[in-house]
């Protein structure tokens, strides 16, 4: 079917309480296997791209873009194509062009009033060309521009400051820092669902949650009825891939065809995609 719009997707969830995933994409076959995963839950998703994938492609967006787009294109399912992560305004300012339809743009380790700033132009140039805007306030631990734990004091989104934000940005998402880290390669996060709930009263746009490949499930699913309404998931699969080439290769270790080692990475993305999706819908 073709691209759904992520805000229709994320709409959707929102009203339904329920939530929606999202899946970070760095290869094609990381697209083939979300895809595959998300028909075989028979749950919509959202292929997500971000900066710094594109960086490791050289720089070239068009190329995985057009990949990810087609795989939509072939779904059965609901999919969209969301820029994740976008700090490089030039970059930003291709995402109408290359089938996105929407974009989060990362301004969280900035200053709160130069975050604010640049992130009300960004939400101006991206309403302007018809795209969704998801923007971040708080720290999510495990990004190599934030090294402050999760836990740390002063990190935590404030209810109160995020109300501002949002209402003086105009953006139409808001990644909150509620206890998760990227890059986690364990499920052992704890999340502040009391802090959820109170940033979902005060706030009036959706929630996103980023660094979810390391929150349990059943805490996954309590920070949904919490208000979380965007789940980002993409360590998660990237374990799933890496230990099966791991495997393969050490069972075949004089193995050359690519095929025989990236073909059984990618049905372990899928099948990952397609237990994260059926443990949200529990």
């Amino acid at each position: 079917m073709p691209l759904v719009p992520t805000g229709d997707l994320v709409g959707r969830a929102a009203a339904g309480r329920g939530c929606v995933a999202a899946f970070n994409v760095i290869t094609l076959e990381h697209a083939e296997g979300i895809v595959s995963g998300a028909e075989s839950a028979g749950r919509p998703v959202i292929l997500q791209i971000s900066e710094n994938a594109v960086r490791y492609h050289g720089g070239r967006l068009t190329p995985l873009a057009l990949a990810a787009a087609s795989m939509a294109g072939t779904a059965a399912v609901g999919v969209a194509l969301h820029l994740d992560h976008v700090t490089d305004v030039g970059l930003l300012h291709q995402a109408a062009a290359t089938g996105f339809s929407s974009v989060m743009f990362d301004a969280g380790a900035l200053p709160y009033t130069d975050n604010l700033a640049a992130t009300a132009a960004a939400a101006r140039w991206a309403h302007g060309a018809g795209l969704w805007i998801e923007a971040e306030l708080g720290h999510v631990g495990g990004k190599p521009d934030s090294p402050a734990s999760a836990h740390a004091d002063g990190v935590r989104t404030d209810p109160a400051e995020a109300a501002d934000y949002v209402a003086r940005t105009g953006v139409d998402a808001l990644a909150v820092a509620v206890g998760s880290s990227h890059a986690m390669t364990q499920q052992s996060a704890h999340l502040d669902h009391a802090l959820i709930a109170r940033l979902r009263e005060a706030v009036s746009v959706p929630l996103v949650l980023h660094g979810s490949s390391g929150v349990p499930d059943a805490e996954l699913r309590a920070a949904v009825r919490a208000g979380m309404t965007k789940i980002n998931i993409g360590t998660a699969l990237n374990v799933s891939l890496t230990h099966t080439i791991r495997d393969v290769l050490r069972e075949e270790p004089a193995l050359t065809d690519p095929r025989r080692y990236l073909g059984p990475a990618r049905d372990a993305v899928a099948a990952t995609v397609r237990g994260l999706l059926t443990a949200l819908a529990a």
